[in-house]
């Protein structure tokens, strides 16, 4: 196991460079010079080359992207072009935003989604499995800002017992009690996707366990059917877990359509504004933290499964 962990760490790095390597150019795609956000119609032609040759875009994008990468090793992700702020300090002032959103949304799909999973696995080709299983494909089919918008319309606009947008009354960016009601239109919206994807990997996995020869055995020699399920439900775990990892780190780097139609001051939010602005900076900088947030988790599911199920051979 020990050498496994080692050779999946060692995995990781090629794979964070291809992502900031990534990251860095996808930017670069997008039509538009960054600098006109800050430069007024006017501007003449000396203003621009000290302007981009104090944000060294007057360089090869070889160069610029080895001191991208020196600087982010040390930390630094640059400053916003837009604000003059550390980009680092604007993600991370966003990140626990989305980060609350995140598993609180884990928190009502996961169990729900098993559930549900359980309910259709174990009952397969009953009433109830056809119930859940379009649920779950209403859940992975309809958009989430749709649906998001939908919501709004009626709990914020017609009942109007919900805020539709932000994080706070009057535009408050603290985190509080008074948070909760502006929490619950997007933890639900952000929920219904991994519910629906959850549900019919866990339907899959069980169905398929329940149809090997060992839970026969075990009926046969008398186990209750509630111990029986235990084993079933261990068996199916690894692909289910991996979906969830899967989900979680999509709810991560995902939420940018949600947290813009809800104005929540997340990282989805922040780099819906730096897309609109060209803030290269704050572009790099979010995409390549998201990025490995979601190559982190997959490492950490991948050794959980592991964990859990020794008989995965891992190479």
């Amino acid at each position: 196991m020990l050498v496994y962990v080692q050779r999946r760490l060692l995995a990781v790095l090629p794979i964070a460079l291809g992502v900031s390597i990534i990251c860095f150019l996808l930017v670069y795609l997008a039509p538009g010079d960054p600098l006109q956000t800050m430069l007024p119609p006017d501007a003449d032609a000396e203003t621009v080359a000290k302007l981009k040759q104090l944000y060294g875009l007057d360089r090869p994008l070889p160069v610029q992207y080895l001191s991208w990468l020196g600087n982010v090793l040390t930390g630094d992700l640059g400053r916003s072009i837009a604000t003059g702020r550390p980009v680092l300090e604007e993600i991370l002032r966003s990140l626990g935003n989305t980060v609350l959103l995140s598993l609180l949304a884990v928190l009502i799909a996961f169990p729900v989604a098993l559930a549900l999973g359980a309910i259709a696995g174990y009952r397969a080709g009953s009433w109830l499995d056809r119930m859940v299983t379009g649920t779950a494909i209403l859940g992975v089919s309809v958009p989430n800002y749709w649906l998001g918008i939908v919501l709004v319309i009626l709990f914020s606009v017609e009942a109007q017992i919900l805020p539709a947008s932000g994080m706070g009354p009057g535009g408050s960016a603290s985190i509080g009690l008074h948070t909760v009601p502006f929490m619950i239109l997007p933890v639900i919206t952000l929920s219904m996707i991994p519910v629906g994807i959850i549900a019919r990997t866990a339907r899959s996995a069980i169905t398929e366990v329940m149809a090997q020869e060992f839970v026969t055995t075990l009926r046969a020699n008398g186990l209750p059917e509630s111990k029986a399920i235990r084993h079933v439900l261990k068996n199916a775990l690894p692909p289910i877990l991996a979906v969830m990892g899967l989900q979680f780190g999509a709810l991560m780097g995902g939420s940018i359509l949600v947290e813009t139609v809800f104005a929540w001051p997340g990282t989805g939010f922040l780099l819906s504004k730096a897309i609109l602005t060209r803030d290269i900076p704050v572009l790099q900088g979010t995409i390549l933290v998201l990025a490995m947030i979601f190559v982190v988790t997959n490492l950490a599911v991948d050794l959980v499964q592991t964990a859990i199920d020794p008989r995965i051979k891992r190479v």
